[in-house]
């Protein structure tokens, strides 16, 4: 079928070329995501393979010596997705700001299970309404009130992390090839400025995990409570 200036039409009235492009878009995506969902159970070899990716990015930093920016924005990037992986979906924070603001309210049975501890019996001996959201009263992993096994809900899960880690690496190992990334910089300030990032919101996630009485590891029942 031909349009008035000669452009090739298909049955549903668009460019045959691009309909073609559409078509082939559409089937390298499912199997780039049929590849992605068959290395989703194995978990070693992807993580093995993600370390040797970024071993083999610094060597390249290491013997280049260059591309010092790209590798802290990498390690920047690298640590936030770690402190989301270790971090609840649900932030217990949330929960007690929400119940001491139904407190001050006065809205009857709101509060939950945990603020009823702090707030004593009158704020609901049975729990509010977001009682059990956040895991209870003994931490997002610990015990409810049932002897209920409540299980760690990451805010970043694990195949993602893996996945955005990796696509990161592979982006950096491709900004390395070219001159345009390469910015003079005084590395020294950059190692110490990270480390000193890093050791101060890992403190702050570890006193996180502590206050609210959670694991962010698969430890298994007996590891958690201390107990079979």
């Amino acid at each position: 079928m031909m349009r008035a200036d000669g452009q090739d039409l298909d049955g549903t009235g668009g460019p045959a070329q691009f309909q073609n492009f559409i078509a082939q878009t559409s089937l390298l995506q499912q199997r780039y995501q049929a590849f992605l969902d068959s290395t989703t159970p194995h978990t070693a070899y992807r993580w093995s393979t993600t370390a040797a990716l970024l071993l083999l990015f610094m060597l390249r930093i290491v013997i280049s010596q260059g591309w010092y920016i790209v590798c802290y924005a990498l390690f920047i990037y690298l640590l936030n997705l770690f402190l989301a992986f270790l971090q609840p979906k649900f932030d217990p924070s949330l929960e007690q700001d929400l119940a001491e603001q139904d407190v001050e309210e006065g809205e009857p049975g709101l509060p939950t299970s945990s603020s009823t501890k702090a707030f004593g019996a009158g704020a609901g001996a049975g729990g509010g309404l977001m009682s059990g959201v956040f895991g209870g009263v003994n931490g997002l992993n610990g015990q409810g009130p049932e002897d209920e096994f409540r299980p760690f809900i990451r805010r970043l899960p694990e195949f993602k992390f893996w996945l955005s880690a990796t696509q990161a690496i592979v982006i950096s190992l491709f900004c390395t090839t070219t001159s345009a990334f390469d910015i003079p910089v005084f590395w020294p300030i950059l190692v110490m400025y990270f480390f000193i990032l890093f050791a101060i919101t890992m403190k702050r996630q570890i006193k996180h995990m502590i206050q609210h009485k959670y694991v962010p590891f698969d430890l298994g029942r007996k590891a958690v409570y201390g107990r079979k």
